[in-house]
């Protein structure tokens, strides 16, 4: 076992948007057994790839969490994380599902908490259900601005393209 820095990104448009993030940091202390470690400060931003009356809340979180470290191992617990995640968004009442366009373009719509898996520490991981880092990270200020706020120097160190522009 190793400890991991575990980032996510934290979203909502939807009714009370400061209480939707709050409720799923304190649901995530408790999926993961402990408290976070870094909270940024949670900035309103407009929709990212689509078009919504209502501005986003957004925030970034940094975990230390507990991965075992041979690669089988360390791709099934960032699973874990991830089924963690989406219980979470799903037990808030988000049901969405992901809707692709024929163009091949992911249709996005209002949510009452969006929570994104950004990194798990420096592990780079192409599985079908999950992308680590997350591949839109670099294109989001939404992501980006709060990430800056949490993100510890290895993160700058492995991932220099990713915080060159910002």
């Amino acid at each position: 076992m190793k400890t991991e820095s575990v980032y996510f990104s934290l979203g909502s448009n939807l009714w009370d948007r400061r209480a939707n993030i709050l409720t799923a940091v304190s649901k995530m202390d408790a999926a993961f057994g402990v408290h976070y470690s870094s909270l940024s400060k949670i900035i309103e931003t407009v929709p990212w790839g689509f078009f919504s009356a209502r501005n986003f809340l957004n925030c970034v979180i940094l975990y230390h969490l507990d991965i075992d470290s041979d690669s089988k191992s360390e791709e099934d617990a960032c699973l874990e994380i991830l089924r963690k995640c989406q219980k979470i968004e799903k037990d808030m009442g988000r049901d969405d599902e992901m809707e692709i366009t024929n163009e091949g373009d992911r249709v996005y719509h209002d949510r009452i908490i969006d929570i994104d898996f950004l990194f798990c520490g420096t592990i780079r991981l192409h599985h079908q259900d999950l992308i680590l880092p997350h591949p839109l990270i670099a294109q989001r200020d939404f992501v980006m601005l709060p990430l800056q706020e949490v993100a510890e120097p290895v993160l700058y160190a492995e991932f220099p393209d990713l915080f060159e522009s910002k």
